[in-house]
């Protein structure tokens, strides 16, 4: 009898320390992605990019803490190709040509080659973590008459948001051009408790209302 309580003590206290390193595991890799945020978006607009992209939706990984932990010792010249942020939620992340696993950990990532601000349909993709506060999460917060902000580092895109829906993964069709508009598609993953790889997919689409210069002013939206 005794033995039995031991064991159902070292149980407890081993089950104790397991959920604890978890949150702390947790804890570190969300301090880890916002450092990562917030070190890319002072950095310098590149107006070059990769000559090639990864664009291949099936090599996109998770957001584990091994790889966030691997990310955050790459070098900070990262290839920043823009800005998106989203005053309604707080949001404010780098941009990024293609979708690696290194780009959606530290921001947002185009989801086609060679896709222009202003133009046609400009599709970003981007990880829903538990932090409802980091990466692309914030999605879960965004309402229909919300505006978006891009900038290439020359000038400022103002879009408003105008569609909000759930589909499912392999309705890629959704990042294609449509004739005579010009608009952005945001897409990150719709969580469902319970279920590690949710098939479901949060999209955002707005059409564009405004292009404007880069001043002083307006670009303090991205900071």
């Amino acid at each position: 009898m005794k033995m039995k309580k031991k064991i159902v003590w070292f149980v407890e206290i081993l089950l104790i320390i397991i959920g604890v390193a978890l949150i702390f595991n947790q804890q570190i890799s969300d301090l880890l992605v916002g450092r990562m945020t917030a070190t890319d978006l002072k950095q310098s607009i590149s107006q070059k990019h990769e000559k090639k992209g990864s664009f291949d939706f099936n090599k996109v990984k998770s957001a584990s803490a091994s790889r966030i932990a691997k990310a955050s010792l790459t070098s900070s010249n990262t290839g920043m190709i823009g800005k998106i942020a989203i005053p309604a939620v707080n949001l404010k992340l780098p941009i990024f040509y293609g979708i690696s696993n290194n780009n959606l950990l530290r921001g947002a990532g185009t989801m086609k080659a060679q896709q222009k601000m202003g133009t046609g349909n400009y599709a970003l993709a981007g990880h829903h973590m538990n932090n409802p506060n980091i990466l692309f999460s914030p999605l879960a917060k965004v309402k229909v008459g919300n505006k978006v902000y891009l900038t290439d580092g020359k000038k400022v895109y103002i879009y408003k948001i105008d569609v909000r829906k759930t589909i499912n993964k392999y309705q890629v069709q959704v990042v294609d051009d449509v004739a005579g508009k010009v608009m952005i598609t945001l897409i990150t993953c719709d969580p469902i408790k319970g279920v590690a790889h949710t098939p479901l997919r949060i999209l955002l689409q707005g059409s564009l209302q405004k292009v404007e210069n880069v001043t002083k002013s307006n670009v303090k939206v991205f900071e």
